[in-house]
């Protein structure tokens, strides 16, 4: 069943009762606090994980390159991206767009866990609804290795360690089955169905496993408003009982959805949290944190502040971090000769058309007036609920016929950038890139702007408004000084559209309309908010 489709018959069910507050309530000048959403940039089907002092989580990207984000911790609220579970896309030639494009496939919902006994990491997760590949690496920053290939495709998929040693699986939509794995992780061993999901509830999926004293936990998402747990006493193949965890509950995002589909974490000191997404489109599904007790007879309970998932709670009391996460903002100059892992490409980028050596070059390697089409469009992840681009581009080297500049992707897109036609070179800004519903190009651009340059350096900046709850702007400038910039064009609409899934990216691109042969290079990129 496609994933449109499952959300789609998830709504319009008969809302629940919220969860009551918590028995005492905590303020936020109790203790240091920190506030939701926790990372305000494009994290969803989070799956989270303690190993040690040291927290780790896992999250979708669909068609990009590298994909399945690690993201590490020490205080479950300041988070830094690690690395990449799966190299590259390599699950056909759709995903080098080649002959085919791989839009809204690819990476969804996956799993993230460590095995002690081999200090281990594993991500798991299907692809195309065709089989399951699993991934190793032994540390999260890499490198991280193809263990096998399952033909069972294990559908959002969450993984868990027994205390034994052996690997289950938990997966499936509103049908959920359990797989054991074999002690070597490569091969299916039993598979078994587990609960169907009652029609008075709807769709379930976004598998999470655990076993948490003694009892067997499947965490369950109604997409998109609700979550809900299942118990077994009896072992991993069940039988299991059903509760609801939460349902229609308030967000912490003004003009945001339900938090949901996430995982459960406990701490060193014992407490346990919830780390769930928000839609918040036009930006994306914003990781957020909430405090979880449990019952006397062994069930989950969020914490809310004042009926609603907090947009505060106090902090959780971990030891002192060893050192400051990485930032997700501020300035890459792409010193040294790898890119940083805040990067993606929009599918498999050409690796001969591209390098970083302190400066982030990008030769032609598509013929294309599509820029959907386009190869090596390089992405990074807008930070909400406003932010800003800024690309220092070094355009001397374009040939005839080149594009090239900064844009807001997604399934409408529009950019700021350099074209060079018939010797003559000017910066202009672009919008009315389209797609349809399956994600087939509708439009290539029309050109709304433009003013001559000269020289071979320019500074183009895209600023974003992500604030969910409906369309927001997207302006476009220039310099040619790196200090007054200039506005160019109308401000761009991004639509809040859940469809495509991914939030809009900031994106630099470079591709060809005549012949390849043609390169630029950004010396600098800066992400800031105000």
């Amino acid at each position: 069943m496609g994933r449109r489709r499952v959300l789609t018959t998830g709504t319009g069910l008969v809302a629940g009762t919220l969860l009551p507050p918590a028995a005492a309530s905590r303020t936020a000048a109790a203790a240091p606090a920190y506030t939701n959403p926790v990372i305000w940039q494009d994290f969803a089907d989070i799956d989270v994980i303690r190993v040690g002092a040291t927290y780790y989580a896992s999250a979708s990207t669909m068609h990009y390159s590298p994909g399945a984000p690690v993201l590490r911790s020490y205080d479950l609220v300041n988070w830094e991206i690690a690395g990449h579970s799966v190299p590259v896309l390599d699950f056909g030639a759709k995903y080098d767009l080649n002959g085919a494009r791989g839009y809204v496939r690819g990476i969804w919902a996956s799993s993230l866990a460590y095995r002690p006994s081999n200090r281990t990491f594993y991500w798991l997760g299907q692809i195309d609804f065709a089989r399951t590949y699993v991934y190793t690496a032994t540390d999260v920053e890499g490198p991280w290795n193809r263990l096998t290939t399952i033909s069972t495709p294990y559908y959002d998929a969450g993984l868990l360690v027994d205390t034994d040693d052996t690997l289950y699986v938990a997966y499936g939509n509103t049908t959920i089955s359990v797989a054991q794995l074999s002690r070597d992780g490569r091969t299916q061993v039993r598979t078994q169905q587990v609960f169907s999901t009652p029609s008075s509830v709807g769709t379930l999926e976004g598998s999470r496993f655990y076993k948490i004293n003694g009892q067997y936990y499947i965490f369950l998402t109604r997409p998109a408003n609700g979550q809900y747990i299942l118990k077994s006493s009896s072992g991993p193949f069940g039988p299991y009982t059903m509760r609801q965890v939460l349902l229609d509950l308030r967000g912490p995002i003004p003009g945001g959805g339900v938090p949901h589909q996430g995982g459960l974490v406990q701490t060193q000191s014992g407490a346990w949290y919830y780390m769930a997404f928000v839609d918040a489109y036009p930006g994306g599904r914003m990781p957020a944190l909430a405090p979880v007790t449990w019952t006397p007879d062994g069930w989950p309970v969020v914490q809310l502040v004042n009926g609603a998932w907090g947009t505060s709670y106090p902090s959780p009391a971990v030891p002192t971090p060893p050192r400051q996460v990485a930032p997700m903002t501020g300035v890459d100059t792409f010193d040294g000769t790898r890119l940083k892992p805040r990067w993606e490409w929009n599918h498999n980028p050409d690796n001969t058309k591209w390098s970083v050596d302190n400066g982030l070059t990008l030769r032609t390697a598509t013929v294309t007036n599509d820029l959907y089409w386009a190869r090596n469009t390089l992405t990074h992840r807008i930070q909400g609920p406003t932010s800003t681009a800024t690309a220092l581009l070094d355009f001397s080297a374009m040939r005839d016929g080149d594009r090239a500049g900064l844009a807001l992707l997604r399934d409408s897109s529009a950019w700021i950038g350099v074209k060079r036609d018939g010797g003559a070179t000017r910066v202009v800004m672009v919008n009315g890139l389209t797609m349809d519903g399956n994600w087939n190009t509708t439009g290539t651009g029309t050109e709304v702007a433009s003013a001559p340059v000269s020289g071979g350096r320019i500074w183009l900046r895209a600023s974003a408004d992500i604030r969910p709850g409906a369309a927001r702007p997207g302006t476009f400038s220039y310099s040619t000084d790196g200090t007054n910039f200039t506005r160019l064009g109308p401000s761009f609409s991004m639509g809040n559209d859940w469809r495509f899934f991914m939030g809009y990216r900031f994106a630099l691109f470079n591709h060809a309309t005549k012949a390849l042969g043609g390169a630029v290079r950004v010396p600098r990129f800066e992400l800031s908010t105000p």
